[in-house]
């Protein structure tokens, strides 16, 4: 019987392809957003930081941080959810994926932010459930919140182009 690749490697390979992921996208870091990756499920977190203030006098973030958090909180999920198979297989690494057209962010068709309260001063959590993801087409569904993930401070639904791949059959 085959021994089972070490479970440090695979945790390796899977951080490394977030990595890849994150550092695609250079407003991920400039709106403080990070990644909290348990297994294959992933929490988008924007660290509170004054500048995302929208109006001072109540204070409440501005709805284009939230939106764009959302949008970022989206395609990450869309391209580490595509990218997991592959991820999987073993002794695949994060440079065959990345090759392979894995790690491409899709392309935004249209996204639609419902605000449902003010986003107050403090850190920021989504998640993002793909409810559809074809070859060409992904329909994905995020919720955000504060202090308390039953109360929601805004939620999105957004459809995507997927980029090709570049693998066989």
């Amino acid at each position: 019987m085959k021994r089972p690749e070490p479970l440090q490697a695979v945790k390796e390979r899977r951080d490394g392809a977030l990595k890849v992921l994150v550092d695609s996208v250079p407003y991920i870091e400039f709106m403080n957003v990070s990644f909290d990756r348990r297994g294959d499920e992933l929490t988008a977190v924007m660290a509170f930081d004054p500048k995302i203030i929208g109006n001072p006098v109540l204070p409440a973030i501005h709805g284009g941080a939230t939106a764009s958090f959302l949008e970022m909180a989206a395609l990450i999920e869309l391209a580490w959810q595509r990218a997991w198979g592959p991820l999987e297989e073993e002794k695949t690494d994060v440079e065959a994926v990345q090759a392979a057209g894995y790690l491409r962010l899709p392309k935004t068709i249209d996204f639609t932010v419902d605000y449902l309260r003010s986003g107050l001063p403090r850190d920021c959590y989504a998640r993002a459930r793909v409810n559809r993801s074809g070859r060409r087409y992904a329909s994905v569904h995020v919720e955000a919140w504060q202090d308390n993930r039953e109360k929601l401070y805004a939620q999105a639904t957004g459809h995507f182009l997927m980029p090709q791949l570049n693998v066989d059959g």
